[in-house]
């Protein structure tokens, strides 16, 4: 069964500055992160690519889920475990053919209908939201709300990470529809305790699972 994994931590160096993408996926797999996403959309395609193998050694070593958010190309040069892809990036059906079965392949989405497709095209999980307002993302849209949320869980037979907003006070809630797990940007890389607050979420995932 592929790794999934249930916290998805997205690293980011442009809300904060004060640690790499390489040291926030350190701080977050020491705090309990089983995923890890590398999540960039500027710069130099040769620099990601190094910045990318850095990370997937690290999350090999650790038996963590490595994943590119976006780019393909730095995924198949750096031997990612797979991709997150967004409705308007890369297609899943043809990323699966460069990445092969293995692969770990998310797709976005913010309704049924794009969970549908995400289904469809051959995604192993989907990353639903914004379930809460978010500014990590410029381009996530309004609050989709857990009542949504726990419709995508009911009807779409794949694992759904719930995305956007998400927070120590609030996971309780999502993990209550049903979700396979969340992802978070801020909510890690944006603390002044990384890894503390991996360390939070993680302890509340797994209050939930053992409840």
């Amino acid at each position: 069964m592929k790794k999934i994994g249930k916290l998805h931590v997205l690293t980011d160096a442009i809300l904060q500055t004060r640690y790499s993408h390489l040291e926030l996926a350190e701080l977050a797999i020491a705090g309990g992160a089983d995923a890890i996403q590398f999540r960039q959309k500027e710069g130099s395609t040769r620099e990601m690519i190094c910045v990318a193998e850095e990370m997937q050694g690290l999350c090999r070593r650790a038996g963590v889920t490595f994943l590119v958010n976006d780019r393909v190309d730095v995924a198949i040069a750096a031997h990612a475990d797979g991709v997150h892809l967004g409705q308007s990036d890369f297609p899943i059906h043809l990323a699966r053919k460069l990445l092969g079965d293995e692969a770990v392949i998310g797709g976005s989405a913010g309704n049924l209908e794009e969970a549908r497709k995400c289904l469809a095209e051959g995604a192993d999980y989907v990353g639903f939201g914004p379930v809460y307002a978010t500014t990590s993302k410029n381009d996530a849209g309004s609050a989709s709300g857990l009542g949504l949320l726990g419709q995508i869980v009911r009807e779409i037979p794949l694992p759904i990470i719930a995305i956007g907003g998400i927070t120590a006070d609030n996971i309780p809630l999502v993990m209550e529809t049903g979700a396979y797990g969340v992802a978070v940007i801020s909510a890690v890389c944006c603390q002044s305790d990384p890894l503390d607050a991996a360390r939070c979420l993680r302890g509340l995932l797994e209050a939930e699972r053992h409840v």
